[in-house]
């Protein structure tokens, strides 16, 4: 995950993240689905981390 600095604008008090793609990710680069489940698991990781750190109050996940 890439991250970005912002220098302008207020943190949002919600973010709601949709998880999708995990297993097309994995296919795509020829992967066992495991493996995009893996990849899942450490992007919602930095995502949580971001979101503490910035201040974000509330993150909801919904996955499928």
């Amino acid at each position: 995950m890439t991250e970005k600095k912002t220098t302008a604008g207020a943190v949002p008090r919600h973010v709601a993240i949709i998880m999708d793609g995990n297993n097309r990710w994995a296919r795509k680069r020829l992967l066992p689905g495991v493996a995009g489940h893996k990849a899942g698991v450490d992007a919602v990781r930095a995502v949580i981390d971001v979101c503490a750190t910035e201040g974000v109050e509330v993150l909801t996940l919904f996955a499928f």
